[in-house]
């Protein structure tokens, strides 16, 4: 019997400062880097012993700004996952903010087996960057992007917001080229989303948002124009050449193991999901345990998970996932919406959203389990 695949998510909660659209977990100091290296490898270790059984195939460094990181530190942590797991990699990923890194960098990170580098470019505009309160310019992103490639990182993925003030179609249009000429392997575009605790929320009425019908149209333009480029629009904010989909996030989706190691980290593992505290120094300390994650269904997960793909979910793949049945009622609300063009039924055996259902893909997510 093969040994089941496993994803690692290694979360590095620094930056220098503070996004104003950012509510992911972060402290803008990193004086205990080194304190903080020692407590992940210490965490790895722990989960080593029950992951014996496991392949890890994946390993994602995320953040927070892992770039903020020396190389030193992530040669650490990975060195500690090739020491305590079966490690057969098939893609290890590292979230790099543009003028971080220079070429030397890159190169130290190409030898110690990281294989694709995911760019936090946002915008090519200088002053979109500004507004968005990035510390780069459109240059960092070309040198950043130049010297990953000139280091041998074929893998290169590009982040991009949609739908953020004072954004034009002319902008999206210079990154959209951008992508063509360079031909990036993946993109990743986010409609921008207002989250309690962060600075855009605080000052929402001061700023000039781009209403609902306008966010629509500049996402529905992304996803027209990736698609004659010939980029597969795979998941709804993810774009890619093909066979470079992100094979770890593609875990998420797809509801696969892994492990996240970090303040705020989540997992999905032995079938049940859990998190760490959004708190570094408990972290650090050894304070706080894993905390299970509440209300798991794992029926209601896989199905909101695999909708987030455009292949969306299958009968023979509910069944081999869950050991029974799908719903016929997910068929029977699913086909109300294909009849104005939200979604799709295929041979009564699949469901999924187009472009334009992925933007109400909540609402009718919601009815179609009836939360």
């Amino acid at each position: 019997m093969s040994k089941k695949s496993l994803g690692l998510y290694i979360h590095i909660p620094f930056c220098k400062s503070k996004c104003p659209y950012c509510d992911f977990y972060s402290v803008t100091s990193k004086n205990c880097e080194n304190k903080y290296i020692e407590a992940v490898c210490r965490e790895l270790l722990h989960w080593s012993t029950k992951a014996r059984n496991r392949i890890v195939d994946t390993v994602y460094f995320g953040g927070g700004t892992p770039s903020f990181l020396s190389t030193k530190s992530i040669e650490k942590i990975l060195s500690c996952v090739k020491e305590n797991y079966n490690f057969a990699p098939k893609e290890v990923t590292l979230e790099v903010n543009p003028a971080d890194y220079i070429k030397e960098d890159f190169e130290s990170l190409y030898k110690i087996g990281v294989n694709r580098i995911s760019i936090g470019a946002q915008s090519l505009d200088d002053d979109e960057l500004k507004i968005l309160g990035r510390r780069h310019n459109s240059e960092n992103i070309y040198e950043t992007y130049k010297n990953a490639k000139l280091s041998g990182f074929e893998n290169i993925s590009l982040d991009l917001i949609l739908a953020f003030p004072t954004q034009t179609e002319k902008s999206v249009e210079k990154f959209i080229n951008f992508c063509k000429d360079e031909n990036i392997k993946h993109i990743s575009a986010y409609l921008l989303k207002i989250e309690k605790g962060t600075a855009f929320y605080e000052n929402k009425n001061d700023l000039k948002f781009l209403d609902e019908d306008a966010s629509a149209d500049m996402y529905l333009y992304f996803c027209d124009k990736m698609k004659k480029l010939g980029y597969n629009h795979y998941e709804v904010s993810n774009f890619s050449k093909k066979c470079f989909e992100s094979k770890h996030n593609l875990k998420y989706w797809n509801l696969d193991e892994y492990i996240g190691i970090g303040p705020s980290a989540h997992s999905f593992f032995d079938g049940k999901r859990f998190y760490y505290d959004s708190n570094i120094d408990s972290f650090i300390s050894n304070v706080s345990n894993e905390v299970l994650s509440e209300n798991f269904d794992i029926e209601t997960e896989y199905f909101m998970l695999q909708m987030r793909l455009n292949s969306g979910i299958n009968r023979e793949d509910y069944r081999k996932k869950l050991g029974k049945n799908m719903p016929e009622k997910f068929f029977a609300v699913a086909k109300k919406y294909s009849k104005i063009g939200l979604c799709e039924i295929k041979n009564g055996e699949n469901i999924n959203f187009t472009d334009k259902g992925f933007l109400v893909s909540n609402y009718i997510i919601s009815e179609i389990l009836q939360i």
